[in-house]
């Protein structure tokens, strides 16, 4: 059955179908609407997750064995395939029709795929999909609707703007929902809820400051998360190189994890701040900072770095994990918020 996107949240409130397949064009809503889906799995038990991409040499035998196989602790399994193509070829369609009419009721099964050419929508294996499925198609949001859109997402996080102010975000993030999700988002940081001014949102979304990459830690040990957004965005248009500014992150958190460890051996922080040569602002910044900061928010933030590291390498795909920056974003701000 067909799905429109907005209906969504209602869907899945009474309960999962065994097959969910996502086309769009727009990454994020692709995202957030997967997310949706893989939350309610884990609501309801599916602790599992095998995640397949149709690649070059992927072959199908792989989707099918899947579906068949027995979970070790006899849980129940998420089943996600990614299509970033959009056209399976041959095997593919004989597969996907075959997978169609023998879903095994213990998985749910994900499909995401691009939007599909007019002549691609026709084929066999998608009439197959749609009918085994829910089949969510998104549509691209379109110039002239984006600035609605920002308007709701402003609203969803207590905030409004006039259609001036809307009009100029959606100049500045057009054909990218990604950045225009990152601005949204800052703007949330930087001011509080209510109507944003034309001046707040101009000053927000055109930073021209300049910003030294060694003085993020600066901003992530005060938990000033509306500062560390502009320095990032200001490093960003400055064409600062990320591995740099991920470095510089990456060592304050280790910096934090090494002091973090210490103090529950009960050394003093003093003696520690020394052994590690921390003085002058930094000096004065720790001990707040570690006391607003838990250990395991650490750890998890340096196994976040690690992925950034990927990120930035081309070791993941990009369409399902979101630009490096933005994710650079998020973790600077697990440190500072």
């Amino acid at each position: 059955m067909q799905l429109r996107p907005e209906a969504l949240d209602g869907h899945l409130a009474k309960g999962l179908a065994p097959l969910y397949v996502i086309t769009s064009d727009e990454h994020l809503l692709a995202l957030e609407a997967a997310d949706k889906i893989r939350s309610r799995a884990r609501a309801q038990g599916y602790s599992e997750r095998d995640v397949l991409t149709v690649e070059r040499s992927f072959k199908w035998g792989e989707l099918l064995a899947a579906n068949q196989a027995m979970s070790l602790f006899g849980d129940k399994k998420l089943i996600e395939l990614r299509i970033p193509g959009g056209k399976p070829g041959k095997d593919g369609s004989a597969a996907l029709q075959s997978y169609a009419k023998d879903l095994n009721p213990d998985n749910l099964t994900l499909i995401t795929l691009p939007k599909l050419d007019w002549q691609t929508a026709k084929a066999s294996w998608v009439a197959a999909l749609q009918q085994a499925a829910v089949y969510v198609e998104i549509p691209n949001v379109e110039r002239a609707q984006l600035p609605g859109w920002i308007g709701t997402r402003l609203s969803a996080q207590n905030q409004s703007a006039d259609r001036q102010s809307l009009d100029f975000i959606a100049d500045r993030v057009e054909g990218n929902l990604l950045a225009a999700h990152q601005e949204i988002q800052k703007l949330a940081l930087l001011y509080e809820p209510g109507k944003l001014t034309v001046e707040q949102v101009m000053d927000a979304v055109l930073n021209v400051a300049r910003y030294d990459v060694f003085k993020l830690s600066e901003a992530m040990l005060a938990g000033d998360p509306a500062r560390l957004v502009r320095m990032l965005e200001g490093l960003k248009g400055e064409g600062e190189a990320l591995p740099l500014v991920l470095w510089a992150v990456s060592e304050e958190i280790r910096t934090l994890l090494k002091l973090k460890a210490g103090m529950a051996q009960g050394r003093p922080l003093g003696a520690l701040l020394k052994e590690y040569r921390i003085w002058g602002p930094r000096e004065r910044m720790m001990e707040p900072a570690l006391r607003r900061i838990s250990l395991p928010t650490l750890e998890a933030a340096l196994q976040q770095a690690a992925q950034v590291d990927k990120m930035i390498k081309g070791l993941r795909a990009k369409q399902f994990a979101g630009d490096a920056w933005d994710a650079m974003l998020q973790l600077a701000l697990r440190v500072a918020s």
